[in-house]
């Protein structure tokens, strides 16, 4: 079974390692210059350390989809649960689930951060509303960052300024709503289908890449757009200004219009001839007031769908995969972290000529990534020797460790991976 793995980074720096397995295994044998033999044997030993993971991983996507069965969306439910059943599996699925991120190296973004994040917009140039408490719970991860220089358009796109953003390059968002009443549940399948909603104790899983930290909001699957003070005075004042005068010269001739009415409906006793032009006169004025809040209603709808547009143009194409389409994502990348995280600390210690402390270790796998590939790590030294711990290819304590030499580890991973085909 996969060990459980720590979520909260020790600093600021990211612990995700964007870089293929294959250049990592070539830095490992380059930095070392080992000998061809030697770097044989470290393929072969790489080669089966990744079968080894791929075999657990591969029961690790078995369970997270067993727990995903009753809260997938697509699914309608179709078995009897009772609510502490379901509480306890909810529980289960979250517990999963975010192991799994943790060890894909994701980081949960705090609520601290989401807030100020919803008080801000730089891509999304619109007023949006998203109420979280819709819902049972949100919750977003992220995975590497960097910074973007962006051209924000100011009075109505007649001048442009550049505006630095920090943007997430992967995001994920999940979303629990909230179980439906008792008398919800009696509602049919093809009900909440037919509305295209979604059902009452759901999950919600969405996988984005490339979403600037203040756009956050514009991802929650309630997302509105709503006028901010600026597009209701551009919509509001112009309406004032034209309304007014109509309604000014209809006072004064409504009484008219009701006394013509009147007459002709035989409530009333005789008209004279002005009397009939300025009700006519009246009645126009109101289809022309209809007419203009009609125009003005038309106005504010098709700016909301300009800005609605703009959050869908944004938003929808950096959306990637959802719900249990994520998971085999999610398991081939904390199995690709897993087996990198394994080979730097195992080539780290192999290649070092005395033994190492977990902290000389931790600094000379940073310090081998910043000078093979340019890239500043906080690395998951806790984590990876926990894997090597776990298959034997490493001895020592934290102040003095060593690698066990190639050959011993060969045949040391063997025995696991027989160990393993058995259980």
């Amino acid at each position: 079974m996969v060990g459980p793995k720590q979520t909260a980074a020790t600093d600021r720096r990211d612990r995700f390692i964007p870089i293929r397995k294959s250049d990592v295994l070539d830095a490992v044998i380059s930095h070392g210059g080992l000998e061809d033999a030697l770097a044989a044997d470290l393929r072969q030993l790489a080669h089966m350390l990744g079968a080894i993971l791929h075999h657990e991983y591969f029961d690790e996507l078995d369970r997270l989809r067993d727990v995903y069965f009753d809260f997938d969306p697509e699914v309608p439910t179709s078995r009897h649960r009772s609510a502490q059943e379901l509480d306890t599996a909810y529980c289960n699925l979250t517990d999963e689930f975010v192991r799994v991120l943790g060890e894909a190296n994701f980081i949960e973004i705090s609520h601290d951060e989401i807030e100020r994040a919803f008080a801000e917009h730089a891509l999304v140039r619109v007023k949006l509303r998203a109420p979280v408490s819709d819902f049972r719970a949100v919750r977003m991860f992220r995975r590497g960052t960097h910074q973007e220089t962006i051209e924000v358009p100011m009075l109505y796109g007649l001048r442009r300024r550049k505006q630095e953003i920090e943007v997430y390059d992967d995001i994920i968002l999940m979303v629990a709503t909230k179980p439906d009443e008792p008398s919800q549940k009696k509602r049919k399948t093809a009900a909440w289908r037919g509305r295209n909603k979604i059902r009452g104790g759901a999950v919600l899983f969405k996988y984005f890449r490339h979403i600037a930290r203040f756009d956050l909001e514009a991802l929650l699957p309630n997302v509105r757009v709503v006028m901010g003070l600026r597009e209701q005075l551009t919509l509001g004042v112009p309406a004032l200004v034209g309304g007014v005068p109509i309604l000014l010269k209809l006072a004064s001739t409504l009484t008219v219009l009701f006394i013509v009415a009147g007459f002709y409906l035989g409530l009333s006793g005789t008209v004279h001839d002005n009397d009939t032009e300025q009700a006519l006169a009246a009645l126009s004025g109101l289809f022309a007031l209809g007419a203009f809040i009609l125009r003005q209603w038309g106005n504010f709808h098709r700016q909301s769908l300009i800005h609605q547009k703009q959050v869908t143009d944004n938003i929808y194409f950096r959306n990637v995969n959802n719900n249990s389409g994520i998971f085999n994502y999610l398991i081939g990348e904390a199995e690709d972290q897993d087996w990198k995280e394994a080979m730097l600390a195992y080539g780290g210690l192999l290649l070092a000529s005395v033994p190492l402390s977990r902290a000389a270790l931790c600094s000379h796998v940073e310090e081998l990534l910043q000078q093979m590939f340019g890239l500043s790590r906080a690395f998951n030294v806790e984590e990876a020797l926990i894997r090597l711990r776990e298959f034997g290819l490493v001895t020592g304590g934290d102040d003095a460790l060593s690698a066990l030499p190639l050959r011993e580890a060969i045949a040391q991973l063997d025995r696991v991976w027989a160990s393993a085909l058995r259980a």
